[in-house]
């Protein structure tokens, strides 16, 4: 077709939409990253030296035609895409891939893979010689970090604080938060829920130093290593000219039911950065990817964008480490909650590896 595609953002949702339109146009992968991340398995190699291997994929596997730009867009226009490198990437289509930051470990905080890799070398040490972990966060990401935690090392106390009364944001059914909590106490998890932290911790996260805390009802914990688990930022400041209004205070940014970008024709976002009501999954992200692909291509040939997007329900996998965690999924009669063995099966042992080392492959197509 002979197009260019500007993707900026090589997480969940660009790999997957710079996989499919590769054939028939000219992608350009805009990521200041070495590689791909498959942040969903971050935690397992954050406490599993093998994993921390396998989590990463080079971008190169992914074009038969395309390439990826290893530069961070610091300008997203309508006609095209401007680099920090100074570089300014001309384009018929534009798609916001940006996704969002989160707290190390459950995304990495460096954009190369071998100074990652070492950097949670350095904290799978620490974590290998602390005998009390805190996790101030009890959503997903904290759930699932104390699950691997107390798989690989049984005898470390791990304590975890949020203000919510509850584990788990999100409209979930009851079953699922009590399959997890009681999982939780039966791997000696202790949790402190319904009260904040008077003060954070006086160390830094993800440094082992002996601390003590106050929760605001007065319940002291004392531990020697911590980690936010919590304060998901989506990346959009970048951009800009009629697309700077699509842009919401919280940083989401607004997309009709095509996931076209407020504001012009031929711009989409996808994946976490968008303001669609659902809950931020890579899953979700990739089925953005399916709908802005085919509208791509039919406005390449002279159609209307013609796919939409629903908004997904509210599912959730949590596993806790390999073996153990709960999940909710659509069912024919509304939300079905699974158990530790479902979970496991579905997420926990294998956490989707396979799929993108499928993904990435581009010597078997």
């Amino acid at each position: 077709m002979g197009s260019t595609v500007a993707i900026v953002g090589g997480g969940y949702g660009g790999v997957a939409l710079a996989r499919q339109l590769d054939p028939d146009f000219d992608v350009v992968l805009i990521d200041p990253r070495d590689a791909f991340v498959h942040a969903v398995a971050a935690l397992r190699g954050l406490v599993d030296a093998d994993w921390a291997q396998r989590i990463y994929f080079g971008y190169e596997g992914l074009f038969t035609r395309g390439r990826h730009l290893r530069d961070r867009a610091v300008e997203v226009r309508a006609g095209g895409v401007a680099t920090a490198g100074g570089a300014w990437i001309d384009a018929d289509y534009v798609v916001l891939a940006t996704g969002s930051s989160y707290p190390y470990p459950a995304k990495p905080d460096t954009e190369d893979t071998a100074e990652s890799q070492i950097r949670h070398a350095g904290t799978r040490a620490e974590l290998e010689t602390s005998s009390k972990v805190l996790l101030l966060g009890a959503g997903p990401v904290g759930l699932e970090l104390a699950g691997e935690i107390t798989e690989q090392w049984p005898d470390t106390e791990v304590v975890v604080v949020d203000p919510a009364g509850d584990v788990l944001g999100g409209r979930y059914l009851p079953e699922l938060r009590r399959s997890l909590r009681e999982q939780l106490s039966a791997r000696g998890v202790r949790l402190e829920l319904g009260s904040a932290l008077t003060a954070p911790p006086s160390v830094p996260p993800g440094i082992r130093a002996p601390f003590s805390v106050t929760t605001e009802t007065g319940v002291r914990i004392d531990a020697d290593l911590w980690f936010r688990c919590y304060g998901v930022v989506p990346l959009s400041d970048m951009l800009r000219g009629e697309l700077a209004a699509a842009r919401r205070p919280d940083g989401h940014v607004e997309v009709d039911e095509h996931l076209r970008v407020a504001g012009a024709s031929n711009v989409f976002a996808v994946g976490d950065v968008t303001a669609v009501p659902e809950p931020k999954r890579s899953k979700a992200a990739s089925d953005h990817a399916v709908v802005v692909a085919a509208n791509i291509r039919a406005l390449a040939a002279g159609r209307p964008a013609e796919q939409t997007y629903r908004p997904g329900s509210d599912a959730v996998l949590v596993p806790l480490g390999s073996t153990g965690g709960a999940s909710q999924v659509p069912g024919p009669d509304g939300p079905v909650v699974l158990g530790a063995a479902e979970t496991a099966r579905y997420k926990g042992d294998d956490l989707l590896l396979g799929r993108f080392s499928e993904l990435f492959d581009a010597s078997a197509r």
